[in-house]
């Protein structure tokens, strides 16, 4: 499932406040591209239009051949969005996160040695049945690139996804995201870390009053 992601003259505004102006582009896959900018300047927006949580005002977003409102289904089968604050199930812990996703996206095969393969690379497997309001901010946004990377996916989106790692989890995160290239994977990320725009950036985008440049 290698796949590329296409915009077309995307924008959101509210009111008077252009928040996002008119994008084109297209993202290849077993390619990263790091979106940077100023706090406030339109990242997170540009994300979350992108995967569906806000409606833009205008423009088409497609996953391969499928659009986002008109085949809402086969698009968000394709593509996985990890916010900078993910949200969780307060009743469910950890481990049951993981079950559900699996479950909801019909890959329980062989579920438990892949859950433990996953939870061990990302060093969660001792707090596995732990609640994840009982993880740290650096725990729960490595159980958010968990729940991504426990079904498939072509198209994978990062919001600020060192904002709150330690080192070793940025380093567990590089790692990661380099293997995810070599599948074929398209991947977009949002950051201000120099490392992993230098060590993973293929190409760079830079925001500003949401505007969209190639950096």
């Amino acid at each position: 499932m290698i796949t590329k992601l296409t915009v077309s003259e995307l924008s959101k505004r509210y009111e008077s406040l252009i928040a996002l102006a008119p994008t084109s582009l297209q993202l290849e896959p077993g390619k990263i591209t790091t979106l940077s900018g100023p706090n406030g300047s339109g990242k997170t927006t540009f994300l979350s239009c992108l995967s569906g949580l806000i409606r833009p005002t205008s423009g088409t977003i497609m996953v391969g051949d499928f659009d986002l409102y008109k085949d809402e289904v086969e698009f968000h089968r394709r593509l996985v969005f990890v916010p900078d604050v993910p949200h969780f199930y307060l009743e469910l812990t950890a481990w049951e996160h993981l079950q559900f996703v699996a479950m909801a996206n019909g890959v329980m095969k062989d579920f438990d040695q892949r859950a433990k393969k996953l939870l061990e690379k990302l060093d969660l497997w001792e707090a596995r049945n732990l609640f994840p309001h009982n993880y740290s901010r650096g725990m729960r946004l490595r159980l958010g690139l968990a729940l991504a990377l426990i079904r498939p996916f072509s198209v994978l989106l990062l919001d600020e996804p060192t904002s709150a790692l330690d080192t070793s989890g940025v380093e567990l995160l590089i790692n990661e995201l380099q293997q995810l290239r070599e599948q074929g994977v398209t991947i977009l990320l949002s950051t201000h870390n120099e490392i992993l725009m230098t060590q993973l950036g293929d190409y760079h985008l830079k925001i500003h009053h949401g505007l969209i440049e190639v950096g």
